[in-house]
């Protein structure tokens, strides 16, 4: 253990001291510095001082966060004796005291632990102060301080005069550490250091810290110097050349080029008055704006997207309603509903001389031609034409664009598709409106609310625009497969045309007059390389493509095509080569669809249902069998919620009506009645499966098969009411390609069957019906035995 020197006691070093706490840093001997004192106990014990000696001890506090109320205990037991010299009271209460600080002091005991604190103290003495290594580290620290302190603002002339005339090796190194950054308990460590020689290597490694801290910021600092000094120069020679140009009259710097450009543009447009106090408010910032800014190629990109669209009115349009019923029938064969209401809706427009737009919905499974109608009504109309699909679409920002405050945004896909085609009046197609879907980053179907409503979309406002554009005469046409995921708001703004699927002479016609001819164009193949027989067409639509549109078709006339291709090239078969239904299966393979695959209800509990599915109709099995044992009914088949009400329902019906059918009592007692619907991986649902499975359940009970080539559709009501169904079309083209020869359908749709094309009902006898007695008399020839009155159970 170190022996440590003791001063003697005398009049101007008292062993009791007022103890103030310091927090921010350790006040070393030999220094005269300001402090400010702002707590009430701080304050007390200096008025106390100032009644005495004037002297006071200063200890720091080891923890800032302590409170003062824990005495000596959180404080270091080292500390600095100052005589204070001066005192000034502030405005705020405080004081301002000047300090001359004297000696170390080591507590040996505090003599009171609250405020004001004092304690008994012991003076402390330098160490090994007079010897060769601290002369030598004298003149280390004082020409390392000069090197650092010759290129450093902070220090002073006054700090640099100080240090050279203190002769005092253990006074230098205190000198240096208080004017040094250092952590405020590394500078108590030193302040405890009594050995001169000890404190003097520790403040060197400081000084050497400081150095290489010094370095690196000179560097920094060059760094930053060369990058200035280059835009700087840059700089000067812009306006140079921009001087050289001028006095040569050339042209100007490509900004100016550019301000001109836009200038004559917006000019020349016809702009509503906020969009024309928009454009000068950026034209204005454009021109003040330097090129190497960011928000210059920001406001040159919004300028550039307004000017390239299409803000002067439309031209007057010349309708010949003849041609464009020719451009019509020539495109597509059939859909006689679509072209109607396009004519109609052109004649109108020649009449009212009217250019504002509209909005139709084509309804209909794949492949019926949806997309295709679109780019015909644009070609009938002498029209431009967009189209652009929303299926997946999960953000509102791709329909009215995203704001401006983001790197990367664009306008969305209005404002895109009129830059596209530089007219006010297209065609837009707006494909898959059906399978739209909604995030966190909004729903699209909202934000097409304003797009399509005819009494808001003169004032579309996109997002990335921030102005009004007119889009009121853009004639929009949507399509969908079905509209049951369409929001209400949306379809109430749309006039909705349904597009059924195509029955077999239908489809032997499209491909003869399109389908053909389109795809040997694709194969390199000319008419005189093969020719088709009616019944190979005929067969290619029974056994291989039987769905509602023609997609599977035009496929099947392509594998054709590509293997005549290479039988052409290859020299394989002499020209034309024919194609009959007996040689199919060379290029198509094994059909798809049999004639003994067609639906048949050939044992009782089996009876033919008709669906409408988002792919058009479709013909459905219904079987139930009875299993012996307790009563009940088992459900399979994947059905919905509702389908499986309904088949309750049609169990409760026939149950209720057995004893005017002949059949036993206790049949439906003593029997478990299964009822399954095959296919059992598809999801099924709705009501008008609910006449079938009520015949299916009559023809189990009472042993008797259905008429046959009979099929039926109609919701069920408890008390035996045939309720109307929605896609009758459809279920007539599906029954049609299941060669079913007798419908029967509630009495409520008669409206429907009078819209149905005669070619598609030819053929096919209706039974209207509205009650399920009339179902059962025409499906099993049967008649109720006695009056319908309500029975005990």
């Amino acid at each position: 253990m170190q022996e440590h020197h003791i001063i003697p006691a005398d009049k101007m070093l008292p062993h009791r001291l007022l103890v103030l706490p310091l927090v921010g840093n350790p006040i070393f001997p030999g220094i005269f510095t300001p402090l400010i004192i702002e707590s009430e106990q701080d304050i007390a014990v200096v008025n106390e001082s100032l009644q005495g000696d004037n002297l006071i001890g200063l200890l720091l506090t080891q923890n800032s966060d302590e409170s003062e109320e824990e005495g000596g205990s959180s404080l270091y037991q080292v500390g600095t004796v100052a005589k204070i010299v001066k005192k000034i009271n502030l405005p705020d209460g405080g004081l301002n005291i000047f300090i001359s600080t004297l000696k170390r002091f080591r507590v040996v005991k505090y003599l009171s632990n609250s405020s004001p604190l004092s304690a008994a103290v012991e003076y402390l003495e330098d160490e090994n102060q007079e010897n060769e290594e601290v002369q030598a580290l004298t003149r280390s620290l004082i020409t390392e301080m000069r090197s650092i302190s010759k290129n450093n603002p902070l220090f002073t002339e006054e700090m640099r005069l100080n240090m050279v005339n203190i002769d005092h090796p253990g006074k230098i190194a205190d000198f240096i550490a208080s004017i040094m950054n250092v952590d405020k308990h590394e500078q108590q460590r030193i302040l405890e250091t009594l050995d001169v020689r000890d404190r003097m290597e520790q403040v060197l490694v400081f000084i050497k810290k400081e150095q290489e801290l010094m370095k690196i910021q000179q560097k920094i600092q060059q760094r930053i110097n060369d990058k200035v000094e280059k835009n700087q120069r840059d700089y000067f020679l812009k306006e140079e050349l921009k001087a050289i140009q001028q006095e040569l009259g050339l042209t100007g710097d490509p900004k100016s080029s550019d301000y001109q450009r836009y200038r004559e543009l917006f000019d020349s447009l016809k702009l509503n008055e906020e969009t024309q106090e928009q454009v000068e408010k950026e034209l204005e910032k454009f021109q003040l704006m330097e090129p190497n800014s960011a928000e210059f190629t920001v406001t040159r990109n919004y300028l550039e997207i307004l000017s390239s669209l299409p803000w002067n009115d439309p031209v007057k349009e010349e309708i010949d309603l003849k041609r464009s019923k020719e451009i019509l029938d020539e495109d597509h064969y059939g859909l006689d509903d679509v072209k109607d209401r396009i004519i109609e809706y052109l004649a109108v427009r020649k009449l009212k001389q009217d250019s504002k737009g509209s909005i139709i919905c084509l309804v209909g499974p794949p492949g019926v031609g949806k997309t295709s109608v679109g780019q015909s009504i644009a070609r009938a109309l002498g029209k431009e034409f967009f189209r652009f699909s929303v299926g997946g679409m999960r953000d509102e920002a791709e329909i009215k664009g995203h704001r401006r405050t983001y790197i990367g945004s664009m306008p969305g896909k209005i404002i895109q598709g009129l830059r596209i085609v530089k007219s006010k009046n297209p065609v837009f197609m707006i494909d898959e409106i059906d399978k739209m879907g909604a995030s966190f980053q909004g729903d699209p179907s909202s934000a097409l609310l304003e797009v399509l409503d005819p009494e808001q979309n003169h004032a579309f406002r996109d997002h990335y625009l921030d102005v009004p554009f007119d889009a009121s005469h853009i004639l929009f046409i949507v399509t969908a497969n079905t509209l049951d995921t369409v929001p209400r708001p949306l379809l109430d703004r749309m006039e909705v045309i349904r597009l059924s699927g195509y029955i077999a002479e239908e489809k032997l016609s499209i491909a003869k007059k399109y389908l053909i001819p389109k795809s040997l164009k694709r194969s390199g193949l000319k008419r005189t390389h093969i020719r088709y027989s009616v019944k190979a067409l005929r067969s290619i639509a029974d056994e291989y493509a039987r769905e509602a549109g023609m997609r599977n078709y035009e496929k099947a006339l392509d594998r054709i095509h590509r293997k005549v291709a290479k039988a052409v090239v290859l020299e394989e078969a002499d020209l034309p080569i024919k194609i009959d239904p007996e040689g199919l299966e060379k290029y198509l393979g094994k059909p798809i669809f049999r004639e003994d695959e067609l639906k048949r209800a050939s044992t009782p509990g089996i009876i033919i249902g008709l669906a409408w599915t988002n792919y058009g109709g479709d013909t459905l099995m219904i079987e139930s069998i009875n299993i012996q044992g307790k009563g009940g009914l088992k459900l399979t088949g994947k059905m919905g919620d509702v389908m499986q009400e309904s088949a309750n329902i049609a169990y409760s019906y026939i149950r209720h009506i057995a004893q005017y059918y002949g059949i036993k009592r206790n049949f439906f007692d003593t029997n478990l009645v299964h009822l399954h619907i095959p296919e059992g991986a598809t999801p099924k649902d709705g009501p008008s499966a609910g006449i079938t499975m009520a015949a299916s359940l009559f023809s189990l009970a009472r042993g008797k098969r259905v008429k046959a080539r009979l099929a039926m559709t109609g919701e069920l009501s408890l008390a035996g009411k045939v309720l109307p169904i929605g896609g009758l079309k459809e279920k007539t083209i599906a029954a049609r390609r299941n060669q079913i020869k007798e419908i029967i359908i509630p009495k409520a749709n008669l409206r429907d069957l009078e819209e149905i094309p005669d070619h598609v009902k030819k053929g096919i006898t209706f039974h209207p019906v509205s009650t399920m007695d009339e179902v059962l008399e025409i499906a099993f020839s049967v008649e109720k035995t006695s009056p319908h009155k309500k029975q005990d159970y």
